[in-house]
């Protein structure tokens, strides 16, 4: 398949957990935009939105997956301007409650895949002049809002930190990086959540939207940091 005759002038974004959610919902809302999407799916049969650009196999846990999915972006559009890393898990638990092993398979999904990720597509996002970088993290990664969110908060705070690492590392390059970081959000992740009605949540399409903005600015604008809360929030 030949790429499409203006790669040249339309702006390419990756976006990890695209296939529902917030990344689903950024994914429909950069194509709007008129942005080319390479969505990065671990079922690629089942594509985010009607008309994805670019759909390909990747799986968070698999540390070559990054690298063979931003080559497949590059071979297909011939730029990437954006990287939006927004797979990840919870495991719910207190300190108390749950394994190494689940402690590990969080910072796997939600730190050390995004981290790689970055690195394989950073000569191309350097290319540009105005590389944005945005990692899903969470009110959770400002603040331990109960015992058995304490591990999944230990993870979100490092993928804060992440990307602060990003934005000293990249700024004399115009690479910017943008941390979202959501409270209750209407998804499957809080479908089972007693204490909140879907439509009381924020919704996705909202955090779609002030993210859209963000990338739209200069590198003499960066937003650093998008908090997201249905409720009152000392740190919002």
């Amino acid at each position: 398949m030949q790429p499409p005759p203006d790669t040249a002038t339309r702006r390419v974004a990756m976006i990890s957990g695209a296939s529902r959610g917030i990344g689903a919902a950024i994914a429909e809302r950069l194509v709007s935009d008129g942005w080319l999407i390479s969505a990065g799916l671990r079922d690629p049969g089942r594509p985010p939105f009607s008309a994805p650009h670019l759909v390909h196999a990747y799986d968070a846990t698999d540390p070559g997956a990054e690298r063979q999915w931003t080559e497949a972006t590059l071979a297909r559009f011939g730029r990437i301007d954006a990287v939006i890393a927004s797979a990840g898990i919870m495991i719910p638990g207190s300190l108390l409650e749950l394994e190494d092993s689940d402690l590990d398979r969080m910072f796997q999904v939600n730190v050390r895949a995004p981290a790689r990720l970055i690195k394989a597509a950073w000569p191309a996002l350097r290319a540009t002049g105005h590389g944005r970088i945005v990692i899903l993290s969470s009110m959770s990664g400002k603040r331990v809002k109960s015992p058995r969110s304490g591990l999944y908060a230990v993870t979100k705070f490092a993928a804060t930190g992440l990307a602060a690492a990003v934005r000293r590392t990249g700024w004399a390059d115009g690479i910017r990086s943008i941390v979202v970081c959501p409270s209750f959000v209407s998804t499957d992740m809080t479908r089972d959540n007693k204490s909140w009605k879907p439509e009381d949540m924020t919704q996705p399409a909202d955090i779609a939207s002030m993210i859209s903005h963000a990338l739209d600015l200069p590198n003499t604008a960066s937003v650093s940091e998008l908090c997201f809360t249905c409720q009152d929030e000392d740190l919002a």
